[in-house]
């Protein structure tokens, strides 16, 4: 195994912030703090800063920093630029800082001591930047959009169980009820309080309507990114533009995830031993990444309907004693093992 420690001439320790990152650099033969200082998080600060690690180091360089995709995106994309390498480290544990305090300053070394005895090939590598960026803010912005037209129809629901406006509302309501709705005019027989609840039952109806062509075009744009970045994903057996898009931004790119094995409990699908004594079993994996876990498991779900191969696979494991539950983990597993090998030649 070769450590960071024997790789790289120095590592670059940096602590992550909204207005300021603090950076340490780190001797990687000693462990031996060089200097440490504080920048702006302004285009005019990243450069200053890089100009700073430049006049103290020289030689192989790793930056290691906390959060690249989020505090720590914009740093991550300009250490890269000026041809410094990029790992991620997560923030020191409260126990591990017990009795040395905390600073920006003593934050930044951590990040940068926690890379030094890491195996230089298992390095957590940033996601990748372009169309993988696209796919998360489309993500985000997919999830923003149900979230609200979720909130419209439970509102619309509730306004209409409390008013009678002359609908059968005792069961959730339908696609072409809100059209009826949204298609409704006023009366002029209606009281105050039943024109008050037509006209906020109408914009709501209104409101549900737009949030689901916002969907439509999320879908659409999902679907052409997804295809431009790894075409024939989608064809894969119960994978959508949605659950391919959580996928390749999880998966980011090829080096970011060493093995199937890896994406498999990245996606927190790989089983757990929990035996003892005479037992043998396995337990449920709860960690990883829950929107891959998520997305594994609609495409076994979408599978065990649709697909005759895994219908078969369905039968014979019921024949042999397994629960719909423990047949469903097994599928996600498998899938997940089937995909990952699918990305490594579909990505660049």
């Amino acid at each position: 195994m070769s450590t960071v420690a024997d790789t790289y001439k120095y590592v670059i320790g940096v602590d992550t912030h909204a207005k300021t990152h603090t950076y340490a650099v780190v001797a990687a033969a000693t462990g031996a703090v060089i200097d440490t200082a504080s920048f702006p998080t302004t285009d005019a600060g990243t450069a200053r800063a890089i100009a700073w690690i430049e006049r103290r180091s020289d030689g192989q360089q790793l930056a290691a920093v906390e959060g690249t995709g989020s505090y720590g995106a914009t740093v991550t994309r300009a250490l890269t630029t000026a041809g410094i390498r990029v790992c991620e480290v997560k923030p020191p544990k409260r126990q591990a800082r017990d009795g040395h305090g905390k600073t920006d300053q003593i934050d930044a070394v951590a990040a940068a001591r926690t890379a030094l005895g890491t195996d230089a090939t298992a390095l957590i590598l940033p996601r990748a930047d372009g169309l993988r960026s696209a796919l998360r803010v489309l993500l985000v912005a997919r999830h923003s959009i149900d979230s609200q037209r979720t909130s419209d129809r439970n509102a619309l629901n509730a306004l209409l169980r409390i008013i009678n406006l002359g609908l059968d509302v005792r069961a959730p309501l339908t696609n072409t009820q809100v059209d009826i709705i949204a298609a409704w005019r006023d009366r002029s027989s209606d009281d105050t309080a039943a024109a008050v609840a037509r006209s906020e039952a109408r914009r709501l109806a209104s409101a549900i309507h737009q949030r689901t062509r916002e969907l439509e075009t999320n879908h659409a744009a999902l679907s052409k990114h997804v295809d431009e970045l790894a075409p024939g994903i989608q064809d894969i057996p119960g994978v959508g533009p949605f659950t391919a898009a959580i996928i390749l931004t999880a998966y980011s790119h090829q080096g970011r995830v060493r093995s199937e094995a890896a994406f498999a409990a990245l996606a927190g699908v790989s089983p757990i031993p929990a035996s003892s004594g005479n037992t043998t079993r396995h337990r449920l994996n709860r960690h990883g990444d829950r929107q891959l876990n998520r997305a594994l498991h609609i495409i076994a779900r979408c599978r065990m309907i649709t697909d005759p191969t895994t219908k078969s696979y369905v039968d014979r494991r019921t024949a042999e004693g397994k629960t719909r539950r423990e047949i469903h983990r097994c599928l996600k597993r498998f899938i997940a093992r089937s995909i990952y090998r699918s990305l490594a030649t579909l990505t660049a």
